[in-house]
């Protein structure tokens, strides 16, 4: 049996048994815009590229990342208002790790779903 978390290198490590339970808590539960966007990330649909969902790298758990891209997907809702300060620094340690991070509002993934996912096909391209 590999170990999955080797390949990942410096970005990923083992979480702790807390941020695993928690990952895999918004895992079993997601909100309808992530349930939306999985849809679509999900089996290599979107152009090919592998995506995780609630991911835990270095800590945070993101929403969605794909490894080969290096690109971290956040789905915004209405808690993010108030982490404005909180979410600008998670993305500055996850830019430091040579990661990118787009961010997308709940709305925008329920309304124009299609724009959404060409976002980031353009993004993982790139």
């Amino acid at each position: 049996m590999s170990n999955h978390w080797e390949e990942y290198g410096p970005v990923r490590e083992r979480p702790t048994m807390a941020k695993a339970l928690c990952a895999k808590t918004l895992k079993d539960a997601p909100t309808i815009a992530e349930r939306l966007l999985w849809s679509v990330l999900r089996a290599r649909r979107l152009g090919g590229f592998h995506f995780r969902r609630q991911c835990v790298i270095r800590g945070f758990i993101a929403d969605f990342y794909c490894h080969e891209a290096r690109l971290v997907i956040e789905v915004d809702g209405p808690i993010h208002d108030t982490n404005i300060d909180y979410d600008t620094e998670r993305d500055r340690i996850m830019e430091a790790l040579g990661l990118r991070v787009i961010r997308f509002r709940n709305y925008d993934i329920q309304d124009r779903l299609d724009l959404v996912a060409q976002t980031i096909l353009n993004a993982c391209q790139s």
